[in-house]
């Protein structure tokens, strides 16, 4: 029997040796938490456009899909139940400046060193964000 993935994409925004982080808020999932922007994918989108879109809903930026670079591939298990298929794109070029595009889901931005994420990421964040820059995709 085939299962089925629920696809979502993950914004690596990196400027310097920081990488932009949203804390989650009002969600009823992970509330308080650190998590790049992210997105599901919607029927028939490619990962790419939602990744354009996740950046332009949630920090208010546009990003060329060209700038997109392949970052991390990760399947997982949402709670012993859900196939999740999650791809995480590096970009280091945007135009205009990330802000709070969604604060009745965000209670703040933080811009974080990537060599010294904090216990507040997301663990399966996290761990997507440790191999792709020990991948050497950066």
């Amino acid at each position: 029997m085939r299962h089925t993935l629920i696809p979502a994409v993950y914004v690596i925004f990196k400027r310097q040796d920081q990488i932009l982080f949203l804390r989650r808020y009002n969600t009823g999932y992970a509330d308080g938490m650190l998590t790049p922007v992210a997105g599901h994918v919607e029927e028939h989108e490619h990962y790419s456009a939602a990744a354009v879109r996740e950046a332009a809903e949630e920090v208010g930026v546009s990003i060329s899909p060209d700038q997109l670079k392949p970052f991390h591939i990760m399947h997982r298990v949402f709670n012993d139940q859900t196939d999740r298929a999650d791809v995480f794109f590096l970009v280091e070029h945007w135009l205009g400046e990330p802000f709070n595009n969604e604060p009745e889901k965000c209670s703040e931005l933080v811009w974080c060193r990537y060599n010294e994420l904090t216990g507040d990421v997301l663990p399966y964040v996290k761990m997507g964000l440790e191999l792709g820059f020990a991948g050497g995709l950066s």
